[in-house]
């Protein structure tokens, strides 16, 4: 095969000397505080977090293209637009104050009050967030004193980012985290973030939170490109279970505290780039491997695509199939799934150039069958992560989509998911 997309991502960003992962236990994100409590919008778990900015941070985001948007996304997208100054991000989980019309919208606007008067800041600092049941009215009665008390548990170390963490978890079976530090400008730089998602999971945003924080930052112009672009190759490459839904969003906040400012022509920003990258791309990664019901992460991996946005755009094709999410289930090295899936991207190709690996086991050559050892195959069907590889012979493009396997147990989560 010609250069695999790790050793391009590595060569494009630059993950060289410098950029190193802080372990959970370590984080401590200078100029952020974060907590997680208990409101009791779900039976157990933390459902509330709030993650604070020492200094007004610079706030980049992309949101779920839905039609049907929930209230926070809406009064965050509005204020993420408009490129206001941000101190704050409050969560709740266990309701997604969606479709709950002109209630809904007050509720959103009371959580941001509630954590502005806790804060002594302004409302429009503060951007909200929800996920849950869709439909079902805000219990504000136990969500607003519990903002408040997120704020008098605030920790700058890594209990409050833990605390967080679990307190935007759904169906989620574990806490999502990624942290790496790098140097820029000679000093060290920080970025952070905390995830969460589980079902609904599709590109172009899906049922999944994702704030990520630094003590970096960039002209917000840069900032907001840059993002956009991350977003594009990590999160927007996972798929579950092909539902996008009413909550989405992925937000950067850069607060500034090393003393860090990168512009568009800054050699250094590439670092930058990586460090968000590689932040984005693990928090992806855990999110479908944490699929529900799921027991393998799967990864796809397209290779000589006449363009990168063409290879992209065949992997989620391949990740999102159920018929090959199935046969990884099943262990079956039913490659012609594969190349089904590869055939309705939308993506024009030669399908007699195709060639198509299972793990280490070629299974196709010139997209005909060739003799390949089935146990083999099947073998790698059975590791924790999968890995699928196609090759289309038809220029330098490369992509990835990540995706997990269909099993019984997605059913039974989501057959019972409100009850």
């Amino acid at each position: 095969m010609e250069i695999g997309v790790e050793d391009q991502h590595q060569q494009r960003f630059g993950l060289v000397e410098g950029l190193q992962e802080i372990p959970p236990e370590r984080w401590q994100i200078p100029g952020f505080r974060a907590s997680g409590v208990h409101a009791g919008l779900k039976r157990r778990r933390r459902d509330v977090a709030l993650i604070v900015s020492e200094e007004p941070a610079i706030a980049v985001g992309t949101f779920t293209t839905n039609q049907v948007q929930a209230a926070p996304v809406r009064w965050t997208r509005r204020r993420i637009e408009v490129g206001l100054p941000v101190r704050a991000i409050v969560c709740n989980s266990g309701n997604a104050n969606a479709c709950n019309g002109p209630q809904g919208e007050q509720d959103a606007a009371a959580m941001a009050a509630a954590t502005a008067a806790a804060l002594g800041i302004s409302p429009d600092e503060v951007l909200v967030a929800s996920t849950g049941v869709i439909g079902l009215p805000l219990d504000m009665g136990r969500l607003l004193p519990a903002i408040g008390a997120a704020a008098a548990a605030l920790e700058s170390g890594p209990d409050g980012w833990s605390a967080a963490v679990e307190g935007i978890m759904t169906t989620d079976t574990r806490p999502k985290m990624a942290a790496v530090e790098c140097a820029i400008q000679g000093r060290t730089v920080h970025v952070a973030g905390i995830a969460k998602g589980s079902g609904m999971i599709h590109p172009n945003m899906a049922t999944m939170l994702a704030f990520v924080v630094s003590d970096g930052q960039a002209e917000r112009a840069v900032l907001q490109d840059l993002w956009r672009q991350v977003v594009g190759e990590t999160f927007n490459q996972i798929s579950v279970d092909g539902d996008t839904s009413t909550n989405d969003m992925a937000l950067l906040l850069a607060g500034g505290r090393s003393g860090v400012r990168l512009d568009a022509g800054d050699p250094e920003l590439k670092r930058f780039a990586a460090a968000l990258h590689t932040v984005a791309r693990s928090l992806a990664r855990q999110i479908a491997s944490d699929g529900e019901g799921a027991t393998h992460l799967v990864e796809v991996e397209v290779t000589r695509a006449s363009s990168d946005a063409a290879a992209r755009q065949i992997a989620r094709s391949i990740a999102r199939s159920n018929l090959v999410k199935a046969a990884v289930f099943g262990q079956d090295a039913n490659w012609g799934r594969i190349l089904c899936a590869a055939g309705y991207a939308g993506v024009p190709f030669d399908p007699e150039k195709v060639n198509i690996w299972i793990g280490p086991v070629q299974v196709c050559q010139n997209g005909r069958s060739l003799p390949f050892d089935e146990a083999a195959a099947s073998a790698a069907l059975a590791q924790p992560e999968v890995h699928l590889a196609v090759d289309l012979a038809a220029g330098n493009g490369t992509g990835v989509a990540w995706g997990c396997d269909l099993t019984y147990d997605y059913v039974k989560i989501n057959a019972n998911y409100r009850t």
